[in-house]
Formats: structure tokens, sequence, C-alpha cells
């Protein structure tokens, strides 16, 4: 009998059901790592959608305002984004400027400000970015332990049957077969959205950076540069 015709014989459940401790629990870390990894990945798609929407939104406003006081005074209307964040370390070294010496006097502090913003922000958008590559990179390893591990069993399966009997070895091989699936499942999505969000994260701090250049042409405009 041709052997996938024997493990077309094993249903799933009869492999699930006799797994060996090792290949169970390396399956069951599999499993975690990839509902984790999915956790992330819903989560960091609601943040970029937002950060984007309120981007936009708060963008318009700035660009229609009369002067920087009006934005800072309406700001929380607009929710929380990056741009904000990069307004407001802008905004207070503005503040602190005119409180101190009546005018805008220090270009660089302002310029310097906002670049600090943008770090804050970039860093608040990549959190939990390096689990996705963790998962991405280690459930292969993982997986490939856990076939390793059920081919060992398929050849202890054949000395212990005493000949090459495929109904010996196919368990063994199922469970090889089993792990690896499950640890390409957990890697190839984790790597996707980690590669998809890095490019979401570069475009948002390309449009920080952007703002960061209206921000100071506003702010000369606004207070005489």
């Amino acid at each position: 009998m041709p052997f996938f015709w024997v493990l077309a014989d094993l249903s799933l459940w009869d492999i699930t059901k006799n797994l060996r401790p090792v290949p169970l629990a390396v399956i069951a870390i599999l499993v975690f790592f990839s509902l984790f990894s999915w956790t992330i990945v819903l989560s960091k798609s609601g943040i970029f959608s937002r950060a984007r929407s309120r981007n936009k939104t708060f963008l318009r406003a700035f660009r229609k305002a009369k002067n920087l006081q009006a934005i800072a005074a309406a700001s929380e209307q607009f929710g929380s984004s990056p741009l904000i964040g990069v307004f407001e370390f802008g905004y207070r070294e503005i503040e602190r400027q005119i409180s101190q010496r009546g005018a805008l006097v220090n270009k660089p502090a302002v310029e310097r400000s906002l670049q600090l913003g943008i770090s804050e922000e970039v860093t608040k958008l990549e959190m939990n970015m390096t689990w996705l590559a963790t998962v991405a990179s280690v459930s292969p390893f993982i997986g490939l332990f856990g076939t390793v591990w059920g081919i060992i069993d398929a050849f202890e399966g054949l000395g212990t049957a005493g000949s090459a009997s495929l109904r010996a070895v196919a368990p063994g091989i199922s469970e090889a077969l089993v792990t690896t699936a499950i640890g390409l499942a957990a890697a190839i999505p984790a790597a996707i959205f980690y590669n998809l969000f890095g490019s979401r994260i570069k475009e948002l701090g390309t449009r920080m950076e952007d703002f960061a250049i209206e921000f100071q042409n506003f702010a000369e405009r606004d207070f005489g540069g």
C-alpha cells in the first residue's frame, strides 16, 4: 500500500489524540505563537487604520488654521494620532521660548523638539513588532524540531515492528508533517504582516517628517520668524 494512502487513512483526530508528549508540546507552543501573533496583527491593524484617518483629519484642520494657538486649543478633538504627538512636542518648545524670551528666537530647538516627537511616535508604532519578527523566525525551527522528533519516532516504530511496515512508521511521519505545517502556518502570516507593517511605519514616519517642515514654516509665519 502506498505511503500516502496510509497517511490518508489517518484522520486529523486520529493523529491528534495519539500525539506523544514532545510533539504535543511543540504543537501547543506553535499554536500559542500563532494566536499571539494574530492578536498583535489585529491590534496593529486597528492602530494603523486610526492613525491614517486621524492624521488626515488633523492635517486638514492644521492647514486651514489661522494660527498655532487655535490648533493647540482644538487638538484634543482630533483624538490621538502621530501628527498630533509631533505637533505637541514642537508647540511646547515654542511656548517655552515665547514665555521666556517673548519671541521665537531659537529655531533649531524647535526642529530638535519636532525630531524628538517623531522618534517618540515611531517608537510607539514599532511596539510589539519584534514579537512578530520573533514568531516569523523561530516558528519554522520549532516546527523542524517536531519534524525531526517525529521521524525519530517513526524509525523507533519501524524497529519495534521488526519489519518495514508502513503502518509502523505512519504515526511518527504524520506527527512530523503536522508540526511542520503548524510551524509554517504560524511563521508565514507573522512574516507577511511584519513586512507590511514595516512599510506602513516607514510611510507614517515620512508623513511626520513632512509635517515637521510644515510646522516650522507655519511657526515662522505665525511668530514672525
